[in-house]
């Protein structure tokens, strides 16, 4: 069959875009097992503001440096001596008391990228600052110890750059009975009743055919398995915790993924910061404390490890529109049950010794983080997935 005669015959060429950015598994790969746990990332997108999170109550040039917008000491929830929560991070502080949680300071890259799309690549593809990767570190995971599309699953409609790898992506499924039904529309189904065409090929359509049919299948997969689980706990009303409840419910079903990703918008905070950040910080800590609740009700928190973390932080002095701009370094939120070193894994950065843009300096590569989950939590050889070798940190 002519390549032409297929797109017009099949309505191919209208049917994709009803379909999510799925992506294809590569045939007769050698894998190892991949066990039982589960990392769960989630991007507080847009650049939290670190300091407004986790604030120094007792440094003047934290209020120095923000007149207007630094949180009083009346107004935050103690943590330690030196550092308390946004008063809405409530849910959080009863973790930490708990021991499931440890926070991590100061963490960044060499020469910091202010952009948001720009950062966001380098925090997906754990490339360095001077460097553009087409693959992302998880995608990498998936290339050597994948099996499936869905062994990484985005809670989205698209699929980010961390999940995409040379030879085999993740899958976007934010809603797993909407997936399902996409992939059995009639014009999908006509485009996949032609793959035992002796005519079609890599060189034309063969690959397009084995994407679709790969998506098929997990779709399906995900479906079913989405199917037999249950959520214990209520949930709040907000997109974000319903992308936590589907996840929930995925690790609940028994279902063979090892990665989740998911999302939190809204954090570039130029104007306006405190009404903004409260929000978005109280939608956040509500829902991963219902998260974690029904993880373990269910018995399986003790093998998921939640990471959290956003593309950079802000400035430390605010600006006119009390507000804060772009910065770099900030804080890193883990969630399990397995800690070595619960709490804060590490001292805040000084205020006073910024870097020449007057942003706190980075202490901590977040590439060190990705290395210590690859190899201490996903037991797999970090080196090769990072591309390089990067010092594994002891809380876990």
């Amino acid at each position: 069959m002519e390549r032409r005669q297929f797109l017009k015959q099949s309505t191919l060429a209208s049917s994709l875009f009803f379909v999510p950015n799925f992506v294809k598994a590569f045939e007769n790969l050698t894998t190892t097992g991949l066990g039982y746990r589960r990392l769960v990332i989630i991007q507080l997108a847009g650049g939290n503001d670190g300091l407004n999170t986790v604030i120094p109550f007792n440094n003047d040039v934290y209020y120095r440096n923000r007149p207007s917008i630094g949180i009083k000491k009346n107004e935050l929830i103690k943590v330690t001596d030196e550092l308390g929560f946004h008063s809405n991070f409530l849910p959080l502080k009863k973790l930490y008391d708990q021991g499931h949680l440890t926070i991590i300071n100061n963490v960044g890259y060499p020469n910091p990228n202010r952009s948001h799309f720009r950062s966001t690549d380098i925090w997906q593809t754990a490339s360095r600052s001077d460097q553009n990767l087409q693959t992302g570190w998880i995608g990498r995971y998936l290339d050597t110890y994948g099996n499936h599309p869905y062994n990484a699953i985005e809670i989205d409609d698209s699929l980010s750059l961390a999940l995409k790898g040379e030879h085999m992506n993740g899958i976007a499924a934010k809603n797993p009975e909407v997936l399902f039904r996409t992939s059995q529309d009639p014009y999908f189904k006509n485009v996949l009743n032609f793959y035992q065409d002796e005519h079609l090929s890599e060189h034309n359509l063969g690959y397009l055919y084995k994407t679709m049919i790969a998506a098929e299948s997990s779709a399906k997969y995900i479906f079913e398995k989405h199917k037999t689980a249950s959520n214990t706990q209520e949930y709040p009303n907000n997109e974000f915790s319903n992308q936590l409840k589907t996840t929930s419910k995925l690790i609940n079903s028994g279902i063979e993924t090892k990665v989740f990703y998911a999302s939190l918008g809204g954090f570039d905070t130029h104007a306006g910061q405190p009404n903004k950040q409260s929000r978005l910080l109280k939608i956040y800590a509500e829902s991963i404390a219902a998260f974690v609740s029904d993880l373990k009700q269910q018995g399986t928190f003790n093998d998921t490890l939640i990471l959290t973390f956003s593309e950079f932080g802000r400035r430390v002095k605010q600006n006119a529109a009390n507000g804060t701009d772009h910065g770099a370094a900030s804080n890193v939120f883990i969630i399990g049950n397995q800690f070595k070193t619960p709490g804060f894994y590490n001292e805040l950065a000084s205020l006073s010794n910024l870097d020449d843009n007057g942003d706190v300096k980075y202490s901590v590569d977040f590439r060190s983080i990705y290395a210590t989950l690859l190899g201490k939590w996903l037991g797999v050889e970090d080196d090769a997935i990072l591309n390089k070798s990067f010092s594994k940190l002891d809380f876990i």
